[in-house]
């Protein structure tokens, strides 16, 4: 079975949230669709070892908020790659909490709903809610963010773990400036620094090799350090 075929369907890039009392969280999902009209339906697919989960699982509703085409990685790695067990992911951000008290993430967002959930299908790991539209708005025009496009922001134009061809007849400034130009992909959550690119989120400009970024210089995903990196 060749799984690179599920590469090939397409995802949207969503933050999925709920609360539990005065306690809020939410997390990025891809798997967020509509299943029927009347009534419309929508339905998450959430791990069961997130907080998120449980906080639906206890209270049956949930919002989704559409995320743009242009939100910042760091933006998606507070609410993709950090626990909402040891850090308050809706600290500094802007929100509101809808009709059913779940939060909705207005900030980097086009539009949201709040769903009560109907139905949950056990998936082993995960859990799919069937959750009942109670209430949708547009927050802005603009391009929502697609996983695919996503999933290049992050790793450049670099193959699929391809390696890379290197002529054999290369003089040595050029192997000197290719070394200097190497990618590192972050060992925690799979970020891969593209000196060609930078990171213009946090001040870097195209250009800048690994090696001479700032030491305090932390992934823009999910805030590790440079020691979490390796060459590609």
């Amino acid at each position: 079975m060749d799984k690179r075929a599920f590469f090939k369907i397409s995802y949207g890039m969503y933050v999925v949230a709920s609360f539990d009392g005065e306690k809020m969280n939410g997390q990025i999902a891809n798997t967020v669709f509509q299943v029927t009209s009347e009534p419309a339906q929508f339905v998450v697919c959430l791990n069961k070892k997130n907080l998120t989960h449980s906080f639906i699982e206890k209270n049956g509703v949930f919002s989704v908020s559409v995320l743009e085409k242009d939100t910042p990685m760091k933006f998606i790695g507070r609410f993709g790659f950090k626990s909402g067990q040891e850090f308050d992911k809706f600290e500094g951000v802007d929100y509101r909490k809808g009709k059913t008290g779940a939060p909705i993430v207005l900030e980097n967002c086009l539009a949201c709903l709040e769903c009560e959930v109907r139905e949950k299908t056990d998936l082993g790991t995960h859990t799919a809610f069937v959750g009942e539209v109670v209430g949708a708005e547009v927050l802005k025009e603009g391009s929502p963010m697609t996983y695919a496009f996503y999933h290049e922001m992050k790793n450049g134009k670099s193959p699929a773990r391809a390696p890379t061809y290197v002529p054999e007849n290369k003089d040595k400034g050029k192997e000197e400036k290719e070394e200097a130009m190497k990618k590192y992909k972050c060992l925690v959550c799979g970020y891969v620094y593209d000196p060609e690119k930078g990171d213009p989120d946090s001040g870097i400009s195209a250009g800048t090799s690994f090696e001479d970024l700032p030491d305090g210089w932390v992934c823009p995903v999910c805030g590790a350090g440079k020691d979490q990196f390796k060459a590609e």
